[in-house]
């Protein structure tokens, strides 16, 4: 990791908190991934019921993300990260308080805050923090806070939950966000054209910067619609709804089939495989480019889905979790990259917001959704229809990521520029 030292002090200082914050935010958000299934199960709900609480971490997350992106614009990053810690580190109090489903679809929604906050602000700032030209490479470093986050929580939360119950795992989960709202605290900001904002520039000065027909100029959700950013927030849409069949159903799955197999083990696995991928392909993203790396990692999910389709033994779940993993570790931190390369610096938590928002929708969507395809023909089918959701993103990726299908195919194996980079030099 030597390009952490070309850095200057306060940006070394500042990426390492913020790598602190990001592993503990990750950690309370894992701790709770293969439990909470469990726990609606427990307090009497049903496989759809569990689809809809699950599912409704989204719906935090998707309405909060239009304006949680133009205030990380406008008033800074840090303040964002502070709000997705301080909710991370109270909601879990609310699953122990609000035990009927309905009180536990209203805290899973407060939840989902935590995750659009805390994302939004952190990539904006990371980039932020980034030189240009070793952009993909340290946001490929600092993504690990998530890899290793959801390695550790998972099988922390599982042995924690088994062992001593609900109400410590729980405990656990809000105190670990506390920590990482005390670290976010200690962060310094750059000062990017965010302080500008803060000093006193309004949004008459704002558009008074930008080129007329500049995406910034648009309304928010028109730029969803952009070029830039509709292909990565599609892909993020499909890949949304595999990851959220993964952590909504995977517990269950597993205990339908009667394999032994924890299924925190099955999250930790997964996570490691991320981690052990971040470790490469943030530098590989830089030389090789991000649309050869995203169409790797979209097979990659393909693949995954269809062994756990046929996964009947411990060691065929296990390699369905270090495949999606792999592919997971690949996709986020070059899509995080693609996504800052297109956009200005004071446009990131707009565009960041809109892009994850894809795949927040596909959160949303999956749980209530493949929840009723469950429901009719079992978990193992709804894997088959997974698989085919993340055939679907890699077709649409290679033929449509540029202005028209020869640039796409190029682009998406590596051989030709990103037509869109904001900066093309």
């Amino acid at each position: 990791m030597k390009v952490f030292s070309t850095l200057e002090p306060n940006q070394r200082r500042s990426l390492v908190i913020l790598f602190i914050a990001g592993l503990l935010f990750w950690s309370s958000i894992g701790s709770l991934l293969p439990t909470v299934p469990l726990y609606v199960q427990h307090v009497g709900g049903t496989k759809q019921q569990i689809g809809i609480v699950m599912g409704a971490f989204a719906l935090g997350l998707l309405p909060s993300r239009p304006w949680l992106g133009p205030l990380a614009d406008r008033q800074g990053r840090k303040i964002v990260l502070l709000l997705g810690a301080g909710v991370a580190a109270t909601a879990p109090i609310g699953y122990l308080l609000l035990t009927s489903i309905p009180g536990l679809i209203a805290i899973r929604a407060f939840h989902g805050i935590s995750m659009a906050a805390f994302t939004t602000g952190y990539s904006a700032l990371v980039t932020d923090l980034s030189p240009p030209r070793q952009r993909g490479e340290i946001i490929g470093y600092m993504s690990l806070t998530n890899s290793i986050g959801v390695a550790i929580g998972p099988a922390v939360g599982g042995l924690l939950q088994e062992s001593a119950g609900y109400s410590p795992l729980f405990l656990m989960a809000a105190s670990l966000g506390a920590l990482a709202l005390l670290s976010v605290n200690q962060v310094s900001e750059p000062g990017t054209y965010a302080a500008v904002q803060r000093e006193g520039q309004n949004a008459a000065t704002e558009a008074q910067l930008l080129p007329a027909g500049s995406p910034e100029r648009e309304k928010f959700w028109q730029l969803l619609w952009s070029p830039p950013l509709r292909i990565p927030t599609l892909v993020m849409l499909a890949v949304g709804l595999v990851f959220g069949t993964l952590s909504t159903y995977m517990p269950l799955f597993i205990k339908e089939t009667g394999v032994n197999l924890n299924a925190g083990l099955f999250y930790t696995a997964a996570a490691v495989a991320s981690f052990s991928a971040r470790l490469f392909t943030g530098r590989a993203s830089d030389r090789y480019g991000r649309g050869l790396m995203i169409a790797c990692s979209l097979v990659g999910y393909a693949i995954s889905m269809v062994v756990l389709w046929g996964s009947n033994s411990r060691s065929v779940f296990l390699l369905a979790a270090l495949l999606e993993g792999a592919a997971s570790g690949t996709l986020i931190p070059s899509v995080v990259a693609l996504v800052a390369d297109r956009c200005a610096p004071q446009q990131r938590g707009r565009f960041f917001s809109l892009c994850v928002g894809g795949f927040d929708l596909g959160l949303a969507l999956a749980g209530p959704v493949l929840g009723a395809i469950a429901e009719v023909s079992g978990y193992r089918n709804m894997f088959a229809i997974a698989a085919g959701l993340a055939f679907l993103a890699l077709i649409l990726f290679i033929t449509q990521s540029s202005k028209d299908l020869a640039h796409s195919l190029r682009f998406a194996t590596g051989r030709g520029k990103d037509i869109y980079a904001f900066d093309k030099s």
